[in-house]
């Protein structure tokens, strides 16, 4: 068995033959595929083992990702992929926490894992295949460049805020703050003119670069590509009300590569199940996990809003109405999480089986923006 403490310069490296095994300590450098290889070898020597026999290895996922997965795979190695938040820890106040310390306890982890049929001691993570995960690229950089912008705007209104003016938007940028008087009507000055340029002219980079994304996701949409995750894109579309950006979302990150067994883990995944404390006379709700992916999180919240405007009718709806549509404000707000939960969880029915949501009506025609 091996291990994984992977680190930006160096990776240490714990091998065991089993319980109750010696751990041998090995360090290489960072990304040093023979080196790594030589150590599985002369470690087999060293714990006794022929060199056939088959190692079986683990790592938590990080900013690594999955490439060093799929080169272990390629090797014969299987491999798992650790989720960090579900390994056991002790709940001391204070503990030693090495890296020394912390390849033997996946040593350790991983002994217990293949040991038999028990609890797994922790969560495995599902790596996509090469297409799925580049696939996510595409939205993920079109969010974090609209994210840029909005952050670009924000700078441009404060910077005209502190000198008493305004900026249209849907104008040119450009030669409004050329054209732009003081209060006095003097023109700007100098340097806070050319700071405000700069910044119009990132704010346009910016956007010409949306544009480009945007054009490559409706590319990708009509295109005659057959994929998973572009298929289950275009089902979520034929249901009114759920717009591209949930749709891609949805399809790119949750539903098109992953396999739910049940609706339990479909909640889970995006951090939206109750935490519930219940031990002796003590009993309150703590609110939603939020150990899933927050941009999914997000996601079902907005589309939870939408689903209440553009399907009124929907049996989803009708119950929000009923439970939370007449309570104060916080107590709409804590439903709409229960409803997007709900409406989680019956997209995914409706992509894996084909089950509209009851009550919910179909778009007549799907339009791509």
């Amino acid at each position: 068995m091996l291990a994984f403490e992977l680190g930006e310069a160096s990776w240490l490296l714990g091998f065991s033959a089993g319980f109750g095994s010696q751990v041998l300590r090995r360090k290489i450098a960072s990304r040093d595929r023979a080196a790594l290889l030589r150590e599985i070898a002369r470690a087999k020597a060293q714990l006794g083992l022929r060199e056939q026999v088959a190692v079986a290895s683990c790592y938590e996922a990080g900013r690594d990702g999955f490439w060093l997965h799929r080169f272990l795979e390629a090797q014969g190695i299987e491999n798992l992929v650790i989720d960090s938040a579900s390994i056991e820890v002790n709940r001391r106040k204070r503990r030693a926490k090495t890296d020394r310390l912390d390849v033997v306890g996946l040593v350790d982890l991983l002994a217990r894992h293949r040991a038999g049929p028990h609890k797994p001691p922790f969560s495995v993570v599902t790596v996509p295949a090469v297409e799925a995960e580049d696939l996510r690229h595409l939205g993920r950089e079109l969010k974090l460049v609209k994210k840029d912008r909005t952050r670009i705007s924000n700078r441009i209104k404060g910077l005209l805020a502190n000198q008493g003016l305004v900026l249209d938007g849907r104008k040119n940028m450009t030669q409004q703050i050329e054209a732009m008087r003081l209060w006095n009507s003097e023109p700007l000055p100098r340097f806070a003119r050319e700071r405000l340029l700069r910044y119009v002219a990132d704010y346009d980079y910016h956007t010409a670069r949306i544009h480009d994304l945007e054009q490559q996701r409706k590319a990708l949409l009509r295109s005659a590509d057959t994929n998973e995750s572009l298929e289950k894109v275009w089902r979520l579309l034929h249901l009114r009300g759920v717009g591209i950006e949930t749709a891609w979302c949805y399809g790119m990150e949750f539903f098109g590569w992953r396999q739910f067994r049940n609706r339990k883990q479909v909640g889970s995944l995006a951090g939206l199940t109750p935490t519930p404390y219940d031990s002796g006379q003590s009993e309150r709700e703590r609110g939603i996990g939020k150990d899933g992916s927050r941009w999914i999180r997000g996601v079902a919240i907005e589309q939870a809003w939408a689903w209440l405007r553009f399907q009124p009718d929907s049996e989803l709806s009708q119950w929000y109405h009923a439970r939370f549509g007449g309570g104060s404000r916080r107590l709409r707000k804590i439903g709409i999480v229960a409803l997007a939960r709900k409406l989680l969880i019956a997209l995914w029915r409706f992509v894996e089986c084909g089950l509209v949501p009851e009550g919910a009506v179909l778009a007549q025609r799907v339009r791509l923006p």
